[in-house]
């Protein structure tokens, strides 16, 4: 199942903050019709019938937040209504760091199973360990919960206690724990060496994201010898995106010159261009970045800047095409409106909306036998109400977004190390000067 995918503008429209949303200080008015006003009349009428007469009560926030929101949804898939609680959310995941316990989860038998707990962080120094089973969440049964609303009673306010009954194998009873919440920080980029590789995933695009990659990479620098590094795989399956400025900061970490992306708003006049910076973080060691069908916005920027500029070689199935932009807009404690404004555009010039990055050379997963039938490919193309792309055809875009668990299994990671280190070649692979090692 594919998250859906969200892109956050960055720049300066008016008043952009540290946390690299714009935010329109004022919205210019445009004059409306005689017509629009008498629509409008006819919405506060119905809005008062219903507040009147409907069989029960309404609550009246619920009524207007609806209608605001089908009033966005009516646009494209991505505009919509956020409350005060919706869009201080939205600022977390931005952030990239929460008030919570440390733990990555999932659920199993209707029990929120920890993955991993995160070193140093209040789960990992009182104990939990990977495979325990949390039963009871501040005395409340975790049956019956779905794994997002465990979560949420599990972040909270830094400081502030909580208590978890959690199952182990091999305890004779349940473990009961209470753990103080403190600050978390997500890792947006996970690293590691495969052998004569550096092996960088970037998981999502918050604030950060470019500082982990940076670390990340100085890492593999320190681990293998500049002589001995064939390269490195930049992985963005399964990467939703997220904020544009990391976006463009992450693709110009790989680049030396050029631009990186376009955005095209509704005027000609806002239409701006973000170009690389010289220092390629890399010394130039050849790239190939692995996409799949949940390869979506920001990641499908990093994708077409670094094919376009020929500073690597695409490999994967076709991403999500997601090639709008949104820009939060401030309706002070009421919440924010988050609108599309704009359509990004790769050096080139060619918009991904509905259609995706089509990778240089195409390497499918395999389901394993259990998720056959059970995963479809989805891609914007298939979202109802979304903005057609220019270049959109019937094959729209998106594939199936599966990574395997295992490296072992994962044959897109495995054909790429093979690439970088000479044991695989393909007509499709570019014959750029940055390229020119791997043809050796």
């Amino acid at each position: 199942m594919i998250r859906r995918a969200s892109l956050v503008l960055v720049g300066a429209l008016m008043g952009a903050t540290a946390m690299g949303v714009v935010y329109s200080a004022t919205i210019p008015a445009v004059a409306a019709n005689s017509s629009t006003y008498r629509e409008l009349a006819i919405f506060g009428d119905v809005f008062e019938r219903v507040r009147a007469q409907y069989v029960t009560p309404p609550q009246d926030d619920k009524l207007i937040e609806n209608a605001i929101n089908g009033m966005l949804s009516s646009l494209d898939p991505h505009s919509s209504y956020m409350n005060s609680a919706d869009a201080e959310d939205m600022r977390t995941q931005t952030r990239g760091e929460f008030g919570g316990l440390g733990i990555e989860v999932t659920m199993e038998e209707d029990l929120v199973k920890v993955t991993s707990p995160i070193d140093d962080t209040p789960a990992a120094r009182a104990g939990v360990l990977a495979g325990d089973l949390i039963s009871k969440i501040d005395g409340q049964d975790v049956r019956g919960l779905k794994l997002e609303e465990a979560v949420e009673k599990m972040r909270g306010a830094v400081g502030t206690p909580i208590k978890l009954t959690i199952l182990r194998k091999g305890a004779d009873k349940p473990i009961e724990l209470t753990i103080v919440r403190d600050v978390i920080a997500v890792r947006a980029v996970k690293v590691r060496v495969e052998g004569d590789v550096g092996y960088l995933r970037v998981i999502s695009f918050t604030e950060k994201t470019f500082d982990d990659l940076k670390k990340g990479i100085e890492k593999v620098k320190a681990e293998v010898p500049g002589d001995k590094l064939k390269g490195y795989v930049l992985d963005l399956r399964l990467n939703p995106g997220g904020l544009l400025d990391q976006a463009i900061n992450v693709s110009d970490a790989f680049m030396e010159r050029g631009e990186v992306v376009s955005t095209r708003g509704r005027n000609p006049d806002e239409t701006r261009r973000f170009n690389a910076t010289p220092g390629d973080l890399t010394d130039g060691k050849p790239v190939i970045v692995l996409v799949n069908g949940g390869s979506a916005s920001a990641s499908e920027i990093v994708a077409g800047a670094l094919q376009d500029m020929k500073r690597a070689t695409v490999l994967g199935t076709r991403s999500f095409g997601k090639g709008s932009v949104q820009t939060i807009i401030p309706l002070g404690d009421a919440g924010a409106l988050r609108l599309t404004t704009a359509l990004y555009y790769t050096p080139s010039g060619k918009s991904i909306q509905g259609t995706g990055i089509t990778p240089d050379i195409k390497v499918e997963q395999p389901l394993p036998p259990e998720l056959l039938g059970k995963v479809e490919a989805q891609g914007e193309s298939d979202l109802r109400g979304h903005i057609p792309g220019q270049n959109e055809t019937d094959e729209g875009s998106g594939s199936v977004a599966y990574v395997p668990p295992e490296a072992k299994d994962d044959i897109q990671l495995n054909y790429a190390l093979d690439l970088l280190r000479g044991k695989k070649t393909d007509p499709a692979f570019p014959a750029s000067p940055d390229q020119a090692e791997l043809k050796k």
